[in-house]
């Protein structure tokens, strides 16, 4: 299954660190990738060390996401994404959600508890607040 998705997406830098890109053209509504890794009580996740890889599914799960092997964790908050994530099932799906060009960053919407409390206080890197602070 890695090898499938590696055909369709690579990692390369990007301004936020690894970022998770594009290697074949995505048209709007096309299935990207899956948020994957273990399922995790609140009880687990509140005696985990790790924090930056969680995926809340509902208030029974949450994926820890942290395994190298799960490439979407690559993908990168942007507060205008291409992609958005789809809960259905306890899975974690993120679809296309306009063109997506080889090369282009795969993006998606954190959402505002994580962007409040891991990405506001360093600054967001994303390409439309790098555009703000430009002007």
């Amino acid at each position: 299954m890695i090898a499938e998705k590696n055909e369709k997406l690579m990692l390369k830098r990007s301004r936020s660190g690894l970022g998770l890109y594009a290697a074949v053209p995505f048209k709007k509504g096309d299935f990207v990738i899956e948020y994957t890794g273990r399922r995790l009580t609140p009880e687990e996740v509140e005696q985990s060390t790790s924090t930056k890889y969680f995926f809340e599914i509902d208030k029974k799960w949450t994926i820890d996401g942290a395994g190298r092997e799960n490439l979407a964790r690559y993908a990168n908050h942007s507060c205008r994404p291409n992609c958005e994530v789809r809960i259905w099932a306890k899975r974690v799906r993120i679809w296309a959600m306009k063109r997506i060009l080889p090369g282009d960053e795969i993006t998606y919407d954190y959402g505002k508890e994580y962007f409040n409390e891991h990405i506001k206080p360093h600054g967001c890197r994303c390409e439309r607040c790098r555009g703000k602070k430009k002007k």
